[in-house]
């Protein structure tokens, strides 16, 4: 009887070769478009204070309610990936963005306003750990820098849109700007989703795309995602205060919102450039050391900004942090590709992205809090160095628990 061992063959598989590097183009398109719902509230933060005569932290809360979408979406729509694949949810989520961001754009409140970023934030998880599964199975050789890649979209999302709406918010206000974000995602995401309705499964290709882990430890399955996800919520906890209040702070530094945007962008740019040398570095030494070496970097930068609050020196800072923690993230779905059977890859990556996004929520609501509290965002620095430190100690506690695994590759066809 013939296995998909037996049936699989370099020359059928598109496994890291021409329609797996399509594939990835298609999702980094996608995803540029459908993570704007990560930052379109850190855009207009002030302009939701203002509009609504809110505190600092209540307006934070709509950034938290879209983060817990997020969450919520990242590990339903991973167990969906696994199943029916891309495609379809890609379908669902554009046409619930465009409807919600519609409809945010009209709200009254602030209460109405967060409740939309609660779905908003669901769908919007389309475009990193469920979209990211998806790509890891068409990848072997260059999974590392494939998933780094995909993980990008949502940081080319924060660099390019900040620069398309700052105008449109500055001049007409924030609500025009969402409904445009509302028309592309419609024109960008439902044609996407066409393109990428081809799943790995249907073509014989399942020996190479499911390999199996290629890291061990010496603690269970369960005890290593639990470790995963309390590190992912310390080091965006940490994370949270410069992407998400770099707004605010300039604007209460005297250095103005688009200055702010301009630096979110400088920030995010670097991000992008983190993720691509994460994934190749990834590729070499693996994903715990990859992301180990960023979350030290990503401690020293956030160290940076407590004494410097000059223009210039936020840029640079901005800069620094933006190289320092942009391929933390995506090191977390290296991980699981590396160390867990790959049949579980979406639902093991959303539990674990769920967790770093409940540090992103949790993280940009205190800081807010503690900015309102103390007057300044000096505290609210320390507290994300403090979690930055948790993040560390687990990850280092991982890798010297590693090692390599014996790696069983499948047999080609025989002549």
């Amino acid at each position: 009887m013939s296995t998909p061992e037996a049936k699989y063959t370099k020359q059928s598989s598109p496994i890291d070769r021409g329609p797996a590097f399509l594939r990835l183009a298609l999702a980094v398109s996608s995803a540029g478009v459908v993570n704007i719902g990560l930052w379109i509230v850190v855009l207009i933060l002030p302009n939701l204070q203002s509009d609504f005569g809110i505190e600092r932290g209540e307006a934070s809360l709509a950034y938290s309610a879209a983060m817990a979408g997020f969450a919520v979406g990242n590990l339903v729509l991973g167990r969906f990936v696994d199943r029916y694949g891309i495609s379809p949810i890609m379908v669902v989520c554009g046409l619930l963005l465009a409807a919600c961001y519609t409809a945010s754009s009209y709200a009254p409140n602030i209460l109405v306003f967060s409740l939309l970023q609660f779905p908003i934030g669901l769908a919007t998880a389309t475009g990193f750990a469920p979209l990211i599964a998806d790509v890891s199975h068409w990848f072997q050789r260059y999974r590392g820098i494939a998933i780094a890649t995909t993980a990008c979209g949502n940081y080319l999302a924060g660099t390019i849109w900040p620069l398309i709406l700052k105008d449109v918010i500055a001049t007409d206000g924030w609500r025009p700007a969402l409904l445009i974000v509302a028309v592309a995602c419609i024109v960008v995401l439902l044609p996407m989703s066409f393109l990428l309705r081809r799943k790995i499964s249907s073509h014989g290709d399942s020996a190479s795309a499911y390999s199996r882990p290629t890291k061990k430890t010496s603690i269970s399955d369960t005890v290593l995602v639990a470790l995963l996800a309390l590190a992912g919520i310390g080091c965006c906890m940490a994370m949270a205060m410069p992407q998400i209040h770099i707004v605010a702070y300039a604007v209460d530094l005297g250095l103005g919102a688009e200055t702010g945007a301009e630096m979110l962008s400088v920030m995010l740019a670097a991000g992008v450039i983190s993720r691509l040398i994460c994934g190749f570095l990834a590729d070499r030494i693996g994903g715990v050391a990859t992301l180990l070496i960023s979350s030290v970097l990503q401690y020293l930068a956030l160290c940076l900004y407590v004494p410097f609050d000059g223009p210039t020196e936020l840029y640079t800072v901005s800069l620094i942090f933006g190289l320092a923690q942009g391929g933390i993230v995506p090191s977390y779905a290296i991980i699981v590709r590396e160390y867990l059977p790959p049949e579980v890859a979406g639902r093991r990556m959303g539990l674990i992205i769920l967790s770093t996004v409940v540090g992103m929520a949790i993280g940009g609501w205190a800081a807010g809090f503690i900015q309102d509290l103390t007057g300044s965002y000096a505290m609210a620095f320390l507290h994300g160095i403090a979690w930055n430190l948790l993040n560390i100690g687990v990850m280092t506690f991982i890798l010297f628990r590693s090692r390599p695994a014996r790696q069983v590759t499948a047999p080609a066809m025989p002549a």
